[in-house]
């Protein structure tokens, strides 16, 4: 009687915590929707901020293409740096002590606050690299916050991988470079793709690593690597903490979290075909 009557309240409490989750969530996203899609205008979306203070005026394409150009720089940075990492690990390191090792080092940069890491990239790439307050230096920043994101992912992929495959191969005397990019890699791309399609939105969403690296009030959109940018977050940022204006404010976060969701919906729907086609 006991037992049922702890299984009860679990399937309540993990019910309700799952109801009160999406709640949230769709409260969120229905609140700034109404509050910002009546300032959503193509003058809005196309046109640059302007005014006294800048922003009360004008619109949002610099910071709208200013956060596409830094989420393509951080997640091919990132996914190199992941794809070699997890290779290694996965298919050439015999030491387990070298492997657990590098575990504590990738979990430990999982853990690093955003805002260090936007520390870091000043002094190494703005100040000791000499690369200035641009597009590069943000985005490589970017790229070492979700490296860890991806190179997890991408390892569990390698690791869920069919190992009868994978002795097959060897045993037909196929070199491990050739299994590696001609069987491995093309079965794992939706896996791949959807890691750094997420990691790509958790990029673009964040504001204090590029806040000292690259992003600026009011840039044009970026011509060069070495140019400073506009971004979405730390553009709502200034709108909202200065209140410069709250209606762009809203607005400009309903576009972010537009631009957020259809990144995630992409994710999601190559993660759930990988696992159709498996069936």
């Amino acid at each position: 009687m006991m037992k049922r009557i702890q299984s009860a309240l679990f399937a309540l409490w993990i019910s309700v915590s799952c109801v009160l989750t999406i709640a949230a969530g769709l409260f969120i996203i229905l609140y700034i929707f109404i509050k910002g899609f009546k300032t959503i205008t193509w003058e809005f979306l196309l046109s640059n901020p302007g005014g006294i203070p800048i922003g009360v005026e004008g619109g949002i394409f610099p910071a709208i293409i200013g956060s596409l150009l830094l989420m393509l720089i951080s997640i091919v940075f990132a996914f190199i740096l992941a794809l070699a990492t997890a290779v290694y690990i996965v298919f050439y390191c015999e030491s387990q002590r070298l492997e657990n090792t590098a575990h504590v080092i990738i979990q430990c940069m999982a853990g690093i606050p955003s805002i260090v890491l936007g520390l870091f990239g000043y002094t190494v790439m703005v100040v000791s690299l000499n690369m200035g307050r641009s597009l590069l230096s943000a985005g490589l920043t970017l790229g070492i916050m979700i490296f860890p994101f991806i190179q997890v992912r991408i390892e569990k992929a390698f690791r869920e991988f069919s190992k009868s495959v994978l002795n097959a191969s060897y045993s037909l005397g196929v070199s491990k470079v050739y299994t590696i990019f001609r069987l491995i890699l093309p079965q794992c791309r939706r896996d791949i793709v959807s890691s750094i399609t997420l990691a790509g939105g958790f990029a673009m969403g964040a504001a204090a690593p590029i806040m000292l690296t690259g992003a600026v009030i009011f840039a044009p959109a970026p011509k060069a690597l070495s140019s400073p940018v506009m971004a979405l977050p730390l553009h709502l940022y200034i709108l909202s903490n200065e209140s410069i204006s709250m209606e762009k404010s809203y607005a400009t976060a309903l576009v972010l979290i537009a631009i957020l969701i259809t990144i995630n919906i992409f994710a999601i729907t190559l993660t759930l075909w990988r696992k159709e086609v498996k069936r």
